[in-house]
């Protein structure tokens, strides 16, 4: 599998600021052909990330806690990651972490920190702060110093300087001594009267090491001026502000040119940062929804024709409003946190609100990338095509075109999913925060078929139906159903891979397998049953960042067609959808009678009898 994740170390010694902007940047950038996700210090000591990642950063914050985790053998991963072709960004703090030496607020009492450092991408010192002032945990020394770029460095004779947000980053001392040695000046602090310390102008810099290269950063080009808290600080520092607002496309451009440098595709225009959308819950008989409403208002706070329900993580506002929203309302329904599309949002904050539709199911204007009325009809087709009457799994559906995560809406509010019907289906258009194991949080793609089900699992079937086995199955339905699409689909070259992932053959090279499919299983137990809900989420027509259904459907109709067979239709995500849940729900009251025995030779068909990278 190619390089498609980018780390941002989110452990010991960052900020939350700090880890925060670096997200937000780097997703404007490289969405959605890179998944850009936060990574511990236990995920770069204990797993296996360097294979699938392009470019590994370190953001700011206070370099010794970099140390105390990732000294040994964090940093010994790290440097044989680099030297094999990977790519590194340190950000500030990371920036003196990269160097051979850090020479920190030197002669400054307890702020002075002194010493080397083991990556040693730069084979100098960084010597800060560059400029005077520097408190932790404070905008004091914030600066907005200007940055002048070394455009032939980075091949682009468009990039002009700008003003970078600064607080408390180095310059990398003499660093134009060291061409001989891989090391190329990118930017530098264009203003050399007004720095603190000796040894030169070099703010950011390129380091090549073995196969791959690192860039090391004492300014933060990665911080968007909308991003930044006028508040925080006094009136030269909301003047600072509006500097770095100023240049803030030269910034954004520079950044761009720094991943290019590195050799990542970064796209030219970034992306705005999705703002949450209306959800809708219907069902096959929509009186039903209204009877599911009734039931929520024993949770519920009700003003007028409006329900809210203040969940553990997220709150609902549940509306039955039979016209639909006019576009003044629904913009007025964004506002709040999500009043600019272009700054960090608490996602959490916002209130989620949900079109109760109790008379008929949404129309193609008010869903336009989901069409509800093919789902419902595909639905009843594959149902009335099997023999064990499935009539459950997915009859109501709450679908939102832009979501946090249909795992976390269910899954983390506990009140709510105590009250929801078994089956009940959650389905997004485009995930902001998606879930995947441990504490990866990631962006879904357009194109992405992504679904959570709740399942009421009762207790008295764990021995004969342990909940454990639940992951196999969603994941065996999903290949099946692939599979069984239409005719002609058994040859969709797609294996299952232990313990929930699904791997295709790369259209491109058939013998490497790539990663199109994850399932994430969340538990929890109420009333002598466990409550589960079972995210998926399929690459069905998106290109990046792998592949996807359509395009291996594309190579498979090709052999077809010189063979004199006709063409397969494309896969369409309401289909795909139904026809995973009523396989899905076949085989799940199937295990719930028999255990997984009757699966077994299913689930070694499908197996990836092979590793997988």
């Amino acid at each position: 599998m190619g390089r498609m994740n980018v780390l941002v170390y989110s452990g010991t010694g960052t900020t939350v600021e700090s880890v925060r902007h670096c997200l937000y940047s780097l997703r404007r950038l490289l969405s959605p052909h890179y998944a850009v996700i936060p990574a511990t210090a236990d995920t770069l000591l204990k797993e296996p990330w360097e294979a699938s990642c392009a470019l590994l950063v370190i953001p700011g914050g206070a370099d010794l806690g970099y140390c105390r985790v990732l000294n040994g053998e964090g940093n010994r991963r790290i440097a044989q990651f680099v030297r094999r072709g990977g790519a590194f960004i340190g950000f500030c703090a990371g920036g003196y972490y990269g160097c051979k030496t850090v020479e920190f607020e030197v002669g400054n009492g307890k702020m002075e920190v002194v010493g080397s450092r083991e990556l040693q991408f730069f084979p100098g010192a960084c010597r800060g702060a560059a400029f005077a002032g520097f408190q932790y945990a404070s905008e004091k020394g914030a600066r907005a110093p200007k940055i002048k770029v070394e455009k032939e460095a980075l091949g682009d004779s468009e990039l002009e300087g700008f003003n970078s947000y600064y607080n408390g980053g180095g310059l990398f001392v003499d660093a134009d001594k060291y061409s001989d040695r891989g090391v190329e000046v990118l930017a530098r602090f264009e203003e050399k009267e007004k720095l603190s310390v000796e040894g030169g102008d070099a703010a950011v810099v390129y380091c090549k090491i073995g196969n791959g290269g690192t860039i090391l950063t004492g300014p933060h080009p990665e911080f968007a001026a909308v991003n930044l808290d006028r508040h925080a600080g006094d009136s030269e520092y909301r003047e600072r502000i509006e500097l770095i607002e100023q240049t803030d496309t030269r910034r954004e451009a520079f950044l761009r040119a720094c991943l290019v440098k590195l050799g990542l595709g970064a796209l030219d225009e970034a992306g705005a940062v999705p703002t949450l959308s209306l959800l809708h819950l219907s069902s096959t008989s929509p009186a039903d929804v209204g009877h599911l409403a009734n039931r929520l208002r024993e949770i519920s706070v009700t003003d007028g024709d409006k329900q809210k329900i203040v969940g553990e993580n997220d709150t609902f506002i549940l509306e039955r409003n039979p016209e639909p929203f006019p576009m003044g309302s629904l913009a007025d329904a964004l506002i709040g946190e999500q009043d600019s599309p272009h700054k960090i949002i608490d996602y959490n904050k916002v209130e989620k609100r949900v079109r109760v539709h109790d008379s008929g199911h949404p129309s193609a204007k008010e869903t336009p990338y989901f069409d509800h009325t093919a789902y419902f009809k595909h639905l009843e087709r594959y149902r009335s095509q099997s023999r064990s009457s499935p009539e459950n799994f997915g009859s109501f559906l709450l679908y939102g075109e832009v979501v946090t995560s249909t795992n976390t809406m269910l899954d983390k509010n506990f009140e709510l999913l105590q009250r929801l019907p078994s089956g009940l289906t959650a389905v997004a258009t485009l995930q902001v925060a998606g879930r995947g194991r441990g504490s990866n949080v990631w962006v879904s793609p357009m194109g992405a078929l992504v679904f959570s089900t709740c399942i009421r699992h009762p207790r008295e079937l764990s021995v004969q139906a342990p909940v454990v086995f639940v992951q196999y199955l969603v994941a065996l339905a999903i290949v099946e159903a692939i599979k069984n699409y239409d005719i002609g689909f058994g040859d969709m070259p797609v294996r299952l891979k232990w313990p929930n992932d699904i791997y295709a053959s790369n259209p491109k090279n058939e013998e490497e397998f790539l990663k199109i499919a994850g399932i994430l299983v969340n538990s929890s137990y109420a009333n002598n049953q466990f409550l589960l809900v079972v995210g998926c989420g399929v690459n069905t027509t998106n290109s990046a960042p792998t592949t996807s259904l359509n395009h291996i459907l594309d190579k498979l109709n090709k052999t077809r067609k010189s063979k004199g067979l006709s063409r397969l239709p494309a896969f369409e995500q309401e289909r795909l959808l139904a026809k995973i849940l009523v396989v899905f729900e076949e085989m799940y009251y199937q295990f719930c009678r028999s255990g997984f025995a009757p699966f077994e030779e299913l689930y070694y068909k499908h197996w990836l009898h092979r590793s997988v990278l």
